[in-house]
């Protein structure tokens, strides 16, 4: 198993440094490749500090393209996808994500934020969570049309491609970690306008009922792995 973490990132300046001191010279990643989406910022640079591959495309293309655009790249036969503006990121966080598929236990993996919505709290499972771990040659045939995706339509493509290969998931609580609001990084205007937009691309991508139907089934399938961990440590 080789690990391509890849980092989309756009005018993530003052926070994609503190992400790539937690993945850098991790045990498990292979590579780091960080996608800039034609920041107007000091990414590029703050990115570059770090000595990763930094990618710049051409136009700004929205989240879901950036990935295409990074799994492309990518060498390892597994990917891992970090948000660029995680607060409170840390290596051991890193390795909780990866472990399960590294130890075979589960197929793909996602990430529970502290400061994700409280109905994701409540149920264990946020369906539109950006840390993730799955196989790249899962997504590599389907690059094309990820790249025409909505920009924010990437978490429920993948949900959809993975209930459809009966993937085992497994869904993992980082209660230190969390991803600051629109409001707090664009003011509260400029944040609810994309906050409205996220979810546009998401049901545009996975209608509302399709995308109650995921939760659904990933709740389930995420429940049959956490049985079966507790099982073996029984």
């Amino acid at each position: 198993m080789k690990l391509s973490c890849i980092i989309p990132a756009y005018n993530e300046a003052p926070r994609i440094g503190k992400v790539l001191d937690a993945v850098c010279g991790h045990a498990f990643v292979h590579e780091i490749i960080v996608v800039d989406d034609q920041s107007t910022d000091n990414t590029v640079e703050a990115a570059q500090r770090s000595g990763v591959k930094v990618i710049c495309l051409d136009q700004n293309g929205g989240k879901s393209n950036a990935v295409a655009a990074g799994i492309s790249a990518a060498s390892g036969s597994h990917v891992l996808l970090l948000d660029a503006d995680l607060i409170g990121l840390t290596a051991l966080d890193i390795t909780t994500l990866v472990e399960p598929i590294w130890s075979g236990l589960a197929d793909v993996s996602l990430s529970l934020r502290g400061n994700s919505p409280w109905p994701w709290q409540v149920i264990g499972l946020d369906y539109i969570s950006g840390e993730r771990v799955f196989r790249r040659d899962q997504v590599v045939k389907y690059l094309d049309e990820i790249g025409t995706l909505p920009r924010f339509g990437l978490e429920v493509w993948l949900n959809h491609l993975w209930l459809a290969d009966n993937s085992r998931i497994k869904v993992v609580r980082w209660p230190d970690v969390m991803s600051p609001y629109k409001a707090k990084k664009m003011g509260w205007s400029q944040g609810v306008i994309a906050d409205i937009q996220m979810l546009r691309d998401i049901f545009n991508t996975v209608p509302l009922r399709k995308a109650t139907m995921q939760i659904m089934k990933m709740w389930a399938k995420q429940n049959k792995v956490k049985k079966i961990l507790q099982s073996n440590h029984g």
